[in-house]
């Protein structure tokens, strides 16, 4: 029997043509013997306007549900995330060749490893890329690393969570994404690196586009009030499963 790798990807009306370059980023992708991916892509809200854009492959399951923005719609998706691991894909970005393999053997290769991140570089809108500086040193994530580096860094982790690659059974026990109209991906990694040790790989793993219509470039993502109540919050759940000593694996 193979063993499966889940892209899970939230999306809605004013993203959806860009579906078709990022199932080209999937289709790229060289898996170990025996392994397989499959891509859930869950619409936020009920729309006419995806599902054109939804390839036709028998590999990618698409549904809809009520709006509650994108960590809603990634959380709801796990109902139908039947694998040992999940990869994030946001419906805007592109995977690099070779990301999943990669993730795969950080993660299946022993040392207490439970998710992983990779290196980023922006997608531009005239088709460039663009990096920056301030990568962590490839290799293992200790527990609490991130949660010391965001705080000191103005809420800036030195890792990117739309890289995340996770075990499944730790996104369930921690609930999934955050209930938070943004900065929900954060907050999961957070907690993941409360409970567990991490990756990060120094290879390009994801293509990070930037365009006028994405979440992250609206004013309301940086209203000073709503964003210090995310952090707030993003942060105390974080010290709280430290406090309560959560472990991943669990121990006797």
């Amino acid at each position: 029997m193979r063993r499966r790798i889940i892209i899970v990807t939230a999306v809605h009306a004013p993203s959806a043509h860009f579906l078709p370059e990022a199932y080209k980023s999937l289709c790229q992708q060289d898996l170990p013997d025996g392994w397989e991916w499959h891509w859930v892509i869950q619409e936020d809200g009920k729309s006419n306007d995806v599902a054109p854009y939804v390839p036709d492959d028998e590999r990618v399951t698409f549904r809809q549900g009520r709006p509650g923005g994108p960590g809603v719609a990634r959380t709801i998706a796990l109902a139908h995330a039947e694998g040992e691991y999940i990869k994030v894909l946001d419906a805007d970005d592109q995977l690099t060749p070779g990301v999943l393999a990669r993730d795969l053997a950080a993660l299946e290769g022993g040392n207490g490893i439970s998710w992983t991140t990779s290196r980023v570089l922006d997608l531009l809108p005239d088709g460039s890329t663009a990096g920056f500086p301030g990568d962590p040193e490839p290799g293992p994530v200790e527990r609490g690393a991130v949660l010391d580096f965001w705080k000191a860094n103005g809420f800036r982790a030195q890792v990117h969570p739309a890289t995340l690659c996770v075990r499944r059974d730790l996104l369930l026990a921690l609930g999934g994404w955050m209930a938070l109209p943004a900065s929900e991906d954060t907050g999961l990694l957070l907690a993941l690196n409360a409970t567990s040790r991490g990756w990060f790989s120094s290879e390009v793993g994801l293509h990070y586009r930037k365009w006028p219509g994405q979440a992250t470039g609206q004013a309301s993502h940086t209203d000073t009030a709503e964003r210090d109540a995310r952090m707030a919050v993003v942060e105390a759940r974080a010290r709280q499963l430290t406090r309560f000593k959560w472990r991943y694996p669990a121990t006797d």
